[in-house]
């Protein structure tokens, strides 16, 4: 399933709703990092929900097949999130442990 790597573009068309700059995206077999700029009225539960219903619809309609083939459930995402915030740190930091991360499959 590399070629699910297509999906950030997806995920782009859910931010301009919450006007979020998406910066880095990458990820493992089990969790993605994103690096996002998002104004301060934008709730981040929101957010991050926005993205995880975006994502699995695409995910879904593009791979279902696969998806049952690997016994994947009804949920594709966990209820759990973890979000940090990086403004102490260089951006050139953050962006090279996100890119240092597997693609997501």
């Amino acid at each position: 399933m590399r070629d699910v790597v297509v999906f950030p573009h997806e995920v782009k068309r859910g931010l301009v709703k919450f006007e979020v700059e998406l910066r880095e995206f990458n990820g493992e077999t089990d969790h993605v990092h994103l690096l996002v700029h998002y104004p301060p009225k934008v709730a981040l539960s929101k957010l991050i929900n926005s993205l995880k219903g975006v994502s699995s619809r695409y995910l879904r309609a593009e791979y279902t097949a696969r998806l049952n083939r690997i016994g994947m459930g009804s949920v594709f995402w966990s209820r759990s999130y973890f979000a940090g915030s990086c403004g102490g740190a260089p951006l050139t930091v953050i962006r090279q442990y996100i890119e240092g991360q597997k693609r997501p499959i």
